[in-house]
């Protein structure tokens, strides 16, 4: 199995933890790990320049090493600390860079095949809200097969994480590594849905510019062809 990581800290804390112990429990997978901001440590500036190319993005060579490995990945595993409630700021800097994948825009047919873990801790609460930020957008990037995991660690380290709490999250990846393992990857009807309608939205013009339009059909979405099988 390809497994690529994406981690919003740079530091390993908690929330690296279960990411790791969850990828360690796939034996003899490729294994990638991005760390935000390090590995892409840019703004998004809206300027559009990638609705009309993705390499006319200013950051075009940090982002896509990393969508390079997401690509090419059968499991993503997002980790993120809960920040005021939400994601880490270098998390929704990267979502805000990979916008064009979102099926309003320029959707990968690969990421209609993909499993994902989005993983958060705090040390009380949040972590439900900063989740929901990334399958979110794993959602709209098309991405069949999302599990969450969210825990309050009561630390602020992982040295600092009791024994027990470690136990228990030892077991809740075995079991959700196992889980993944079984399951067989269905796209839902809220994504057909969902893809249907910005297919009509390109049929009809109202997308972001011709450059769009031109990719669908050359995908063949505009007709009878889609992303699934």
């Amino acid at each position: 199995m390809r497994i690529t990581l994406i981690h919003g800290q740079n530091h390993k804390g908690s929330t690296y933890h279960i990411g790791k112990i969850l990828a360690e429990q796939f034996a003899n997978s490729d294994i990638q790990e991005f760390f935000l901001p390090k590995d892409l440590e840019y703004f998004c500036l809206g300027c559009y320049k990638c609705i009309e190319s993705d390499e006319a993005c200013p950051f075009y060579k940090e982002k896509s090493r990393i969508m390079q490995a997401v690509e090419g990945a059968d499991l993503l595993i997002f980790t993120t600390p809960t920040y005021c409630m939400r994601a880490s700021a270098p998390m929704k800097a990267f979502i805000d860079l990979t916008f064009t994948y979102w099926m309003a825009h320029k959707p990968r047919e690969c990421m209609f095949s993909k499993k994902a873990v989005v993983i958060s801790t705090a040390a009380g609460t949040g972590m439900k809200s900063a989740i929901k930020d990334i399958t979110n957008t794993l959602f709209y990037w098309g991405v069949p097969y999302i599990k969450e995991y969210g825990i309050a660690v009561q630390a602020m380290s992982w040295e600092q994480v009791s024994q027990e709490k470690k136990e228990k999250i030892n077991a809740d990846m075995v079991k959700l590594a196992g889980a993944i393992q079984k399951a067989n990857i269905h796209v839902g009807i809220k994504t057909k849905f969902m893809f249907n309608i910005m297919r009509m939205m390109q049929i009809k013009g109202w997308g972001s510019g011709e450059s769009e339009k031109e990719y669908w059909e050359k995908n063949g979405w505009l007709d009878k062809r889609r992303p699934w099988k």
